[in-house]
């Protein structure tokens, strides 16, 4: 498989957290000679907080991540590739049940403890000894949480992804810091694709501060981001906190929270540079709305649009397109007040094109790997920012063999 023409030039060098361990195991369930299945074990007293996929359709790791969140405490997570568990009924159930009970006691802890996430193929049950037998190679082989370390852990979790993805920031005044790794490419439109982001600091933060961190820092990342408009049935984000660094976050929460936005929205971005198929990264800004729910959903009916990305792969300036989508999104709007730009060229204005319109100009930004599209609404102070890429024939091509 090709790496996206859009990645970054190398993997980042992301510092170790302290009391964090890693491993990863080849299970050979999908795919041969690669590392598919990730374990990070994590020191007593984690804090844990999480926001998973709305999907009516959830993985079975999801159902049991939700299940175990309310109780505030992590001691590990294991992710496979390859196969989702998803809508796979009660043999679902009982390999995460198993997985979790079977490691907790290897590591001697409370199943409660043990985080599962699985991402892959929707529909194919498997046998939980698939999983289980890799253990203690697993144990055995862990290593402390060095930049090495977290690119193997962010490459045992990648499926149709091209590069491996991970991210970190300094909590300003702090010698602490918040590193994550991310996997997605496909079945991207994440509503808390498959799309998972797993974030650690080592800062003590109590479980419901966490969560509130959480829940601000996915709105506009992980939130503000689609390649296909599909969301998956086991998105999910964790946020760990072992409280190794001993800096009490609740004395620098604005600088944690700042961090943790960073890496997730840098986590998010890469996630859409990495859109099965993409060669151009897009940023979609909706401003003068109603109220920024009404532009975020503007946003999203531009940037979810096959009509929209397919122009944008072909580098045509096609802005009836994004007339289009903002008419269907079903906000209010006003023809006559609405503003289009692509790049810096003004294209509409006054519900017609603009006197001063310049298509070469337009088309000229599109030929460049990085897009912006702006809509101004003209009617109110919402805004929004939402990120996407183009659709080209590489997706179809991705997806109609994505089993095989």
């Amino acid at each position: 498989m090709n790496i996206s023409p859009l990645a970054p030039s190398e993997f980042p060098n992301l510092p170790s957290v302290e009391g964090v361990q890693i491993g990863v195991a080849e299970t050979g369930m999908r795919y041969a000679e690669r590392k598919d299945l990730c374990l990070v074990t994590m020191p007593e007293g984690t804090s844990v907080a999480g926001v998973f996929t709305k999907s009516l359709c959830p993985s079975a790791p999801v159902e049991w991540d939700k299940g175990i969140i309310p109780f505030g405490t992590a001691r590990a997570l294991l992710c496979n590739a390859g196969n989702a568990n998803a809508f796979t009924g009660k043999p679902g159930e009982i390999v995460v049940e198993a997985s979790a009970e079977s490691l907790a006691d290897e590591l001697g802890i409370a199943p409660q403890e043990v985080f599962l996430a699985s991402t892959g193929v929707i529909g194919e049950p498997f046998h939980p000894q698939e999983i289980i037998k890799s253990f203690p190679e697993l144990l055995l082989k862990r290593k402390k949480s060095d930049s090495i370390e977290w690119e193997k852990a962010a490459n045992a979790i990648k499926t149709t992804d091209t590069f491996a993805k991970g991210s970190s920031c300094t909590v300003e005044g702090t010698e602490a810091v918040v590193v994550g790794i991310a996997k997605g490419s496909g079945m991207i439109a994440p509503d808390m694709a498959t799309m998972l982001a797993f974030i650690f600091t080592d800062l003590a933060v109590p479980a419901p501060d966490l969560q509130k961190v959480t829940r601000k820092a996915i709105a506009k990342s992980f939130n503000s981001i689609t390649v296909d408009s599909d969301t998956s049935t086991s998105d999910t984000v964790l946020l760990f906190a072992t409280g190794k660094s001993h800096v009490n976050a609740a004395e620098h929460m604005d600088a944690f929270e700042e961090a943790v936005q960073k890496v997730a929205l840098d986590l998010a971005h890469q996630i859409v540079r990495d859109g099965e198929g993409a060669t151009k990264f897009v940023e979609v800004f909706v401003t003068g709305a109603t109220n920024h729910q009404s532009a975020q959903i503007i946003a999203k009916s531009i940037a979810n649009s096959p009509l929209v990305k397919t122009a944008l792969a072909a580098e045509d300036p096609n802005w009836g397109r994004i007339v289009m989508a903002v008419g269907k999104a079903g906000q209010q709007a006003d023809r006559d007040l609405l503003k289009i730009w692509i790049g810096d060229e003004l294209i509409a204005e006054h519900g017609k094109q603009s006197d001063t319109y310049q298509e070469s100009n337009a088309a000229t930004h599109l030929q460049k790997d990085q897009v912006r599209i702006h809509v101004d609404i003209g009617i109110g102070n919402g805004e929004s920012k939402v990120w996407t890429c183009d659709l080209t024939h590489q997706y179809i091509e991705i997806n109609a063999g994505y089993r095989s």
